[in-house]
């Protein structure tokens, strides 16, 4: 992982954006101290509805707010 200083990084971060784009790292440091890593970002797909059929819960021990609750939050 190479390490660029921050004027560096400041000038040439298209060129460092396109190296994170491909799958590298840099670190980017201040007087020679290492500060923050770029790194690429990683997203994991969300699908709605993928766990459909697969949740079940128990209406009698969900049904409604418990009283002790309500009163923690001031509602009643």
């Amino acid at each position: 992982m190479p390490t660029v200083n921050v004027y560096e990084a400041k000038t040439q971060l298209s060129k460092l954006l396109e190296m994170v784009e491909r799958g590298g790292s840099v670190t980017i440091a201040r007087a020679g101290r290492p500060v923050a890593d770029l790194v690429p970002h990683v997203r994991a797909d969300l699908v709605f509805g993928a766990l459909r059929g697969q949740i079940s819960w128990d209406p009698d021990t969900f049904d409604d707010e418990a009283a002790e609750v309500l009163d923690l939050f001031g509602i009643r």
